[in-house]
This record gives structure tokens, C-alpha cells and sequence, in this order.
């Protein structure tokens, strides 16, 4: 999704036509899913929706934002769908557990922060 100026800015009206009128956002959350499922399929156009015919943004599929920004396509046979793609989610080399201690250290206000949260979660007769 992004605004309906960023849209225009990047020219979307010349890529994909006058969009329309916009839609209230109650029609748009009623219709989304077939909306989302015709883009899954590669058809369906961007949807603008407002308030009062006003546009305010625009959704769209992740393929249609790369070909409104000009972005490379992903290889062939690689689903262009975030919902549905796999990612790599194990650690980094190097990595290790974050230390909320070692985190807060820096900052006071987030180490207060950290101490008052600590301290309601502790049993009032807790001797940690």
C-alpha cells in the first residue's frame, strides 16, 4: 500500500490507467480477498480507496508495486507472493541471544524503562 501521491509520483496513472474513483475502506476490507486472489493469478488492477471519492492510497499486488517502481522482477518460477515465499529464518553466523542488560546499558531511559517492567513482574516477596 502507499499513498495515493506517492502513486502519482511514480507515475501509476500512465502504468495501470485512471484508477477510478475511490472506494470507501469498508468496500475495499469486503472485497479484498477476491481483490488479493485475482492479483495471485496475476489479474486485477490496483485499487484506490478514500473517503468521499477522495483518493487517499492505493493497494496493490507486490509485482504491480515493482512495476510501478521499477524494480527486477524475482527469477522465473520464484512466487511473487510474500504470504506464500519462503525466507531463510535461521541465525546468522555469529549471532546470539539478545541480552535486554547488555541492550539497555546505553540508554537510561530505556534501562528505567526495563527495570520498572522487571519490577512488576517479580512477586512482591521475590528475593531474585
Amino acid at each position: 500500500m502507499l499513498t495515493y501521491d506517492e502513486f502519482e509520483d511514480l507515475g501509476g496513472e500512465a502504468k495501470f490507467g485512471s484508477p477510478g474513483e475511490a472506494v470507501d475502506p469498508g468496500e475495499l476490507a469486503a472485497r479484498l480477498r477476491r481483490v488479493v486472489e485475482a492479483w495471485r493469478v496475476g489479474r486485477g488492477a490496483p485499487v484506490v480507496w478514500g473517503y468521499d471519492g477522495q483518493p487517499e492510497a492505493v493497494v496493490m499486488s507486490t509485482a504491480q508495486y515493482r512495476d510501478l517502481r521499477g524494480d527486477d522482477q524475482p527469477p522465473v518460477g520464484v512466487v511473487d507472493d510474500p504470504t506464500v515465499r519462503a525466507y531463510a529464518s535461521g541465525p546468522l553466523p555469529g549471532s546470539r541471544p539478545l541480552d535486554l542488560d547488555e541492550w539497555a546499558a546505553g540508554d537510561p531511559f530505556t534501562r528505567e524503562l526495563l527495570d520498572e517492567i522487571r519490577a512488576e513482574e517479580r512477586p512482591p516477596n521475590d528475593e531474585r
